[in-house]
């Protein structure tokens, strides 16, 4: 398995739909299950023991509000953690931007964006992490990057027409 997602509860599952696809897309396996860093701590520790025993290279957490899920992850693994806060509550997702990204020094977590966005960069980045190791995958990445940048050109030209 290359890829482990933990989302802090049920209704995170909306905020990684297309991170899912973009895992799907570049051929990369993974796995996704709900734990809390609050409501089941002995469940996450499992979780992130049982991944790494199936050999998952990289972790993306996806919680919001107090948003610790992972940092906890992080602290019981040295495989790379992306955290992607989600916006919930009264705060607007700034809790979760907060707690994820403030990290101690030792124990790092890459920290995306806020939420649909956060979550699709956070699978491409666990694509270029993989792809370190994997060139089928810098090669796959790199064509992506080519079709947004003519899709890019495209679009202006189609403005251009409209003035």
């Amino acid at each position: 398995m290359d890829v482990a997602i933990l989302i802090g509860s049920e209704s995170d599952s909306e905020v990684i739909k297309d991170a899912l696809e973009i895992l799907k897309k570049f051929g990369l396996s993974f796995g996704l299950e709900v734990s809390s860093a609050h409501r089941s701590p002995e469940r996450t520790l499992k979780l992130v023991r049982s991944f790494e025993e199936k050999g998952v290279e990289v972790f993306i957490a996806v919680a919001g509000k107090a948003a610790h899920l992972a940092g906890v992850v992080a602290s019981h693994t040295v495989r790379p953690v992306i955290g992607v806060p989600v916006e919930s509550g009264g705060l607007g997702g700034l809790d979760a931007l907060l707690s994820t990204v403030q990290m101690p020094k030792g124990i790092p977590v890459a920290t995306m964006g806020t939420g649909k966005t956060g979550a699709a960069n956070a699978a491409l980045l666990a694509v270029e992490i993989l792809g370190t190791k994997k060139a089928e995958l810098r090669a796959k990445l790199a064509d992506e990057r080519k079709k947004m940048a003519a899709q890019v050109e495209a679009d202006s030209l189609k403005v251009q027409k409209n003035l």
